[in-house]
């Protein structure tokens, strides 16, 4: 596993993105593990994580797009993050745009937020995380009636590595529903792979019994 994934997981538990215990998703599942990017919250926290977001696009894509897109809410911060480290990093100038959640008519008007999408963009798509592919198919529609541009692809936070709504996992069923990439920061089998009967800090994050409800959860919602 490369060193910035191995970074970036320690990098989650420190700021309380990663947590384990009793959680239900939005899509109602009860879960042992839970990813909250809210927990950023921080200028520090936040130019770290742009940095973590820019290895796994350049890793996935190359910089060879123009507009980074990050649907509302959670995904205005990391456009703005992840932008400006593929700046610092690779001197690449990629254009941010997100959605309003409501239309603006006055000022400036219009859905979108940062640059305008214009005929002819390449985008990626950037999330924390998906587990339905719900705000994808509210995105699409949205960068489509912008006119001709062409989604590369998605780039979330961790892969949560469960079914999506039939067999597969959410990121193989976008791929295939809407002809795109995806990729992901960290699968949650790394992340496992890091902390699992390990000493960080002080503790063990993920131990026997953590371990074992992760386990049972992949048996009834693993892809």
């Amino acid at each position: 596993m490369e060193q910035y994934k191995q970074e970036f997981i320690e990098f989650m538990v420190d700021c309380g993105v990663l947590k384990f215990g009793d959680f239900v998703t939005k899509s109602g599942r009860k879960t042992p593990f839970f990813v909250n990017a809210g927990f950023y919250r921080t200028g520090t926290q936040l130019r770290r994580l742009g940095g973590y977001y820019a290895r796994a696009i350049e890793g996935k894509f190359g910089l060879d797009f123009d507009v980074l897109f990050g649907p509302a809410y959670k995904g205005i911060p990391l456009t703005v993050a992840a932008t400006t480290a593929i700046s610092e990093l690779y001197d690449r100038d990629i254009r941010y745009c997100s959605n309003r959640k409501e239309v603006k008519d006055h000022g400036d008007k219009g859905i979108l937020l940062g640059s305008p999408i214009v005929g002819g963009d390449r985008i990626v798509i950037i999330e924390d995380v998906t587990t339905a592919g719900t705000s994808i198919a509210e995105t699409m529609p949205i960068i489509r009636a912008q006119g001709d541009a062409d989604v590369l692809g998605l780039v979330v936070s961790v892969d949560r590595m469960e079914r999506g709504q039939g067999a597969k996992s959410a990121l193989q069923e976008i791929e295939e529903t809407y002809g795109m990439k995806t990729t992901a920061i960290v699968t949650m089998a790394e992340v496992v792979e890091h902390l699992y009967g390990r000493e960080y800090k002080g503790r063990i994050v993920i131990d026997d019994a953590i371990k074992s409800a992760i386990d049972a959860y992949y048996e009834q919602y693993g892809a």
